[in-house]
């Protein structure tokens, strides 16, 4: 591959590579994630450097994945042990949403052919004429950032003088779904930590976007949001069809509870200038398998939840009070309706009442435990029939037993959190590096602004889900044990190193490749600034950021 880029600019290296990776299928869950590792692996061992130094390139395989799924490494050395590791994920989402056209997602010419007369869409039609946008099933999320930092691999690697710090890179899997790939990077970190390097900061180019149609500005962020998964067990009191006001329906108390949280805006954290987006519901089932004239008996839900500043304590306590305003007004309400039915059928006052009690997973172990109940030994056989299947699931399957376990199958609605779980990650300046990464962004674009004439703007949050949430902890030793007792056994089904995550500690700065309509069929990179000004923004601040002195270039 090093005799296809040698005589090529930098412009033209990396578009080579976005299309080279984005004709490689990689979709997250599949072994195509392995066969693009392996490409990327074979592309760096072709450069001069590790040909030279090839115990400088390695692959580190993920202890227990069932794709059998691999990291990539590449290190060059520098003068100290200042270290900048670069990171980038190589996995997409898979390309149904391309209908008919599923045969042309890898083919970016292909695609620029068809949008050039696609009539449904006026500003897709006219970026596709223009030549300037490059299409095609992870061309912006993120074959293109790959392909950027495999650029400046090889031009870090071409430069004469040595380096003032170690450049780092990391290629990685599984980053639409669950991290495995950065989780078990970890452990490469620390044992590299370990034997003397020092982590200044990690520069992540997950894709960036226009806010709004008349935006131009490209957002650098010194942080990434993180995620909780609060999901919801409701279990309820059944009734035959012809006795529906008696029972407590479970679908009717999850549908409450998901108006009142799902899109809602007044849970949104108050952030200054940051893109903050509400609670989203992905998931809402009942527990029927088949036709029936009973009410379900119990309801599933869980909420993706973006948290920037709050703690899952934070956002505990917040649905908590939520879910008892909500129950508490539909037993009010189920009372109502049973009185106005029965009075208008000249029936007798009757015993039914319509509790239903809230609660969190860590309460109803308590609880049972209380009563002596056997829940350890419950937990423990669910646990074995669930792992490695869906962690969600087995989640909800551990809850549900406990609530089986319950003498009494008392309704309630009970409170947990499923995985993942992925930390907020921000730059502070109680962090050794912390005020001198700003100031030395703050120069670079003023640098890069002159000679681009491209808008920036610093964010503290990257909005979105990324790779970089798992390089650093900002949570309490309190805060984190809420999440570990209100996650059912996540040391079985959820076994995330929370301490390996706070020891290696490095803050992720997204520098992202530019575009539109990221996980679309529409997915288009904007190559004027992704291939011709963001390889030497990305690169120039990495020596910035290990620089014994001052640079001026």
């Amino acid at each position: 591959m090093y005799n296809d880029l040698k005589n090529r600019s930098t412009a033209e290296r990396a578009e080579m590579l976005t299309r080279r990776l984005v004709g490689i299928k990689s979709y997250t869950r599949t072994l195509g994630e392995t066969e693009k590792v392996k490409e990327i692996y074979s592309i760096i061992k072709s450069f001069p450097y590790f040909q030279k130094h090839p115990e400088d390139v390695w692959i580190q395989s993920i202890a227990g994945d069932p794709y059998n799924r691999i990291n990539v490494w590449a290190k060059l050395k520098g003068r100290q042990k200042k270290t900048v590791l670069f990171h980038s994920h190589i996995d997409t989402v898979e390309t149904d949403d391309f209908g008919t056209l599923q045969s042309l997602a890898h083919d970016p010419d292909a695609l620029q052919q068809y949008f050039s007369t696609y009539e449904g869409d006026e500003r897709v039609k006219e970026q596709a004429l223009s030549g300037d946008w490059l299409f095609g099933r992870g061309s912006l999320d993120m074959q293109s950032g790959a392909a950027i930092h495999l650029t400046n691999l090889l031009e870090l690697s071409e430069q004469k003088d040595s380096l003032d710090g170690t450049m780092l890179f990391l290629f990685n899997p599984d980053e639409e779904s669950e991290h495995a790939g950065m989780l078990a990077a970890l452990q490469e970190l620390q044992r590299m930590k370990d034997e003397g390097l020092k982590y200044v900061a990690a520069i992540n180019n997950d894709f960036i976007a226009p806010m709004h149609d008349q935006d131009d500005t490209k957002y650098i962020y010194t942080g990434a949001a993180g995620k909780v998964l609060p999901s919801f067990y409701i279990y309820g009191r059944e009734a035959h069809v012809g006795d529906v006001l008696t029972s407590i329906d479970p679908t009717l108390v999850a549908s409450e509870i998901n108006r009142k949280i799902n899109q809602n805006l007044d849970l949104v954290e108050e952030l200054e200038g940051e893109y903050v987006l509400p609670p989203a519901c992905l998931y809402f089932k009942e527990d029927k398998h088949s036709y029936n004239v009973q009410t379900a008996v119990s309801a599933r839900m869980y909420f993706n939840y973006f948290v920037f500043e709050l703690t899952a304590k934070d956002v505990m306590d917040k649905l908590l009070s939520v879910t008892r305003e909500t129950v508490e007004e539909l037993r009010i309400q189920s009372e109502r309706r049973y009185d106005e039915f029965r009075i208008h059928h000249g029936f007798p006052p009757s015993n039914w009442k319509w509790e239903v009690a809230v609660c969190t997973y860590e309460d109803l172990q308590n609880e049972l435990r209380n009563k002596g109940l056997p829940v350890d030994k419950v937990l423990d056989r669910v646990a074995k029939e669930w792992k490695g299947k869906d962690r969600r699931e087995a989640s909800f399957a551990l809850v549900e037993a406990l609530q089986q376990l319950d003498p009494d199958k008392k309704p309630r609605v009970i409170l947990f959190f499923a995985p993942p779980f992925l930390p907020h990650n921000y730059l502070n300046e109680q962090y050794e590096y912390g005020t001198e990464i700003r100031e030395k962004l703050v120069k670079r674009l003023e640098v890069v602004t002159a000679e681009s004439n491209e808008t920036f703007a610093t964010k503290r949050f990257f909005p979105y889900l990324a790779d970089g949430s798992y390089l650093s902890l900002h949570e309490t030793e309190e805060e984190v044990n809420v999440l570990k007792k209100n996650m059912p056994r996540m040391s079985d089904i959820y076994p995330l190193p929370i301490d390996l995550i706070r020891s290696v500690n490095i803050p992720s700065i997204n520098i992202g490749v530019y575009g539109r309509d990221g996980h679309k069929w529409t997915e288009r990179v904007y190559k004027p600034y992704t291939f011709h000004v963001l390889p030497g923004l990305i690169k120039n601040f990495a020596l910035d950021l290990v620089a014994k002195k001052e640079r001026t270039q």
